[in-house]
């Protein structure tokens, strides 16, 4: 019998006092068909140990990143890390610390996060950097809703190109909000109008380079117009060691950068918890979303670190509040900063430069097959192929072979029909012979 704290008579009495009719009414927000109808099909009855073999048996019918050759990306990107990042953030004074409200216990948090900050401002071009965030989708959203603020406009551009996950969760943001949004479709070879929708009602583009196709986005005429207008230029990454290799949003023009941290210092991880990056201009700091970590000198003249500025619900009053951003990633933004610091500028362009050779070579040698186009004429380290028929089928095909071949855009944007298309990413833990078997399985499937 599961353990059920609460009667009959006590959820009755709940739901009364709430004015709802049933259990099922608190979930009317969330769509039907994103519900179980039922419960799963687990057993319901076993001891600890049958439940670790339970599901032992179902973890094995992954297929681990790293024990077949490896090309899916598409916001997720499976880079190297260094023992060392895992070594130190399991350091109990890293791994158990929480909050650095107090700043006399937590000089090193605090340090840490400054570091981090200082980072990210420099990798984007930017002038100030926030102590992180969830995710590079929830600080794309963030981002939206602080160039609101800046423009007092309440209406955003979201280029085709951008990642759907990213369009998703702004879309989500913006309709409670009830701001209206114009999402143009998506344009694979980059041939979107969207210099055509800006105008005067707009408060910022959203643009993303590399795009979710791959290819690489000349910002500044895309600023240019959207100065003009009176509005802001969000920039949007998914795959941070690009800033290695690619001019840097804030040298293009841009107001706003957010992205994905996870490329650095963080595996993949089943998804999750990753690290959202979020850098602006100096100018509009006090509009920034999240904390900020600063650098000042105590009573004697020592130098220190202190939250500077933190905007949330929880440090003032609501309404001067400039989001409800409850967590900074913490562990994740001090993976990232060892993994950066081990780098070093030289070692970023180094890495660089070593995914987008991996991911030239493995463009041309599937760009020789049969049937097979590679759409882009520019990118880091992802492309996007045309197949014959379905990708989907054409990657399950390849999985089952042993290649995990890259996603499917359709399961990205199944609405999109672009069922034809493969996002496939090629990083520095691909190998020449990993590069070859996916020319050799992808030939071998299409035939």
């Amino acid at each position: 019998m599961r353990y059920l704290p609460l009667t009959p008579e006590d959820r009755a009495e709940m739901l009364a006092r709430i004015g709802a009719a049933g259990v099922d009414e608190l979930f009317a927000d969330i769509p039907a068909d994103k519900r179980l109808a039922a419960l799963p099909d687990l057993p319901l009855h076993k001891s600890e140990l049958e439940v670790e073999r339970t599901l032992a048996r179902l973890a094995a019918r992954n297929v681990p990143a790293g024990s077949v050759p490896f090309f899916v990306g598409a916001g997720a990107y499976r880079h190297h890390v260094p023992a060392t990042v895992d070594h130190l953030i399991q350091r109990s004074e890293f791994l158990t610390s929480y909050t650095p409200y107090q700043p006399e216990i937590a000089q090193g948090t605090l340090q840490y996060l400054f570091e981090f900050q200082t980072q990210v401002a420099e990798m984007t071009a930017m002038e100030v950097a926030n102590a992180s965030m969830y995710d590079g989708s929830t600080a794309a959203a963030e981002a939206v809703l602080m160039a609101h603020r800046v423009t007092k406009r309440n209406k955003a551009v979201l280029a085709g190109n951008l990642h759907p996950h990213y369009r998703e969760t702004i879309a989500t943001v913006c309709a409670h909000a009830e701001q209206p949004l114009v999402s143009l479709p998506p344009a694979p070879q980059g041939e979107d109008d969207l210099l055509g929708a800006i105008d005067g009602t707009v408060s910022c583009v959203v643009v993303q380079s590399p795009d979710v196709f791959g290819n690489l986005v000349d910002l500044k005429p895309i600023a240019e117009k959207a100065h003009a207008a009176g509005a802001l230029l969000v920039a949007v990454f998914t795959e941070a060691v690009s800033l290695g290799l690619v001019e840097p949003p804030g040298a293009q023009g841009a107001d706003i950068v957010v992205g994905e941290g996870q490329s650095i210092g963080n595996a993949l991880n089943f998804g999750g918890p990753y690290v959202g990056l979020f850098a602006t201009r100096q100018k509009f700091v006090r509009q920034m979303p999240g904390r900020l970590a600063g650098e000042t000198v105590d009573a004697e003249g020592r130098r220190g670190f202190v939250l500077t500025l933190s905007t949330r619900e929880q440090h003032i009053r609501r309404e001067k509040a400039t989001s409800n951003i409850c967590t900074n990633s913490g562990l994740c933004a001090l993976a990232f900063t060892i993994h950066l610091s081990l780098l070093g500028e030289k070692g970023l362009t180094r890495l660089a430069r070593l995914n987008h050779a991996a991911a030239c070579d493995l463009a041309d040698k599937l760009a020789a097959l049969d049937g097979v186009a590679v759409l882009n004429s520019s990118f880091f380290n992802e492309f996007t192929i045309r197949v014959p028929g379905s990708a989907a089928d054409v990657v399950e095909t390849l999985a089952a072979k042993g290649i995990l071949g890259g996603v499917p855009y359709s399961r990205l944007a199944p609405e999109a029909g672009l069922d034809d298309l493969i996002l496939v990413a090629a990083t520095e833990t691909t190998t020449a012979d990993d590069r070859m078997a996916y020319a050799a399985a992808l030939k071998e499937v299409l035939a």
